[in-house]
């Protein structure tokens, strides 16, 4: 299966979930168009409260659609936009990725992935047990974090749900994502 865009969603203000677009404009070194986090330092809340000049890691927010299917099997109602994310994909394993993945999406966006989404209590709040369906944990016993993957803008354009996804790994060795 090729990997592929299945719906792209942005919201000019700070809340939960996004709506869904016909199209989302990525902007070099800032983000998603009129998107509350878009911008070169932190827009995310409990970062900018730690330090507001630390630079952007998340301008891009990037979940799996498979993991909307888990949830469903297990109670839950969740769609593209839901939890928050920019860009909802198919046939991608994302949480494997290594860290400086670059993803080309459509006809010129390329998005470099910078770590994994750290989910946080709204979670909960938005449908109650979700934050503890989308952790998990490794034979080993490490925290497993399935809400997605973050990323910046390397190169803008536009991105439409039946875009295509192509995968450029950087050189090795490669470096496991961390939360960001």
């Amino acid at each position: 299966m090729n990997a592929i865009v299945t719906a792209v969603s942005s919201n000019p203000r700070h809340g939960f979930s996004k709506r869904n677009q016909i199209f989302i404009r990525l902007l070099a070194g800032l983000g998603v168009e009129g998107d509350a986090h878009a911008g070169e330092t932190v827009k995310h809340r409990s970062r900018v409260a730690k330090d507001p000049n630390q630079p952007n890691l998340r301008q891009v927010h990037l979940m799996h659609a498979e993991l909307f299917d888990e949830l469903e099997t297990r109670g839950f109602v969740v769609t593209a936009g839901d939890m928050g994310e920019n860009i909802t994909t198919r046939g991608i394993d994302l949480l494997s990725l290594p860290a400086g993945t670059r993803l080309l999406l459509g006809e010129s966006a390329v998005v470099e992935v910078t770590g994994l989404r750290n989910p946080c209590v709204q979670i909960d709040r938005f449908q109650k047990g979700l934050m503890k369906a989308v952790l998990a944990k490794d034979g080993q016993g490490k925290l497993i974090r399935k809400s997605g993957i973050m990323g910046i803008v390397l190169q803008g354009g536009d991105v439409r749900a039946g875009d295509t996804i192509r995968i450029e790994l950087p050189p090795g060795p490669h470096r496991p994502l961390e939360v960001v």
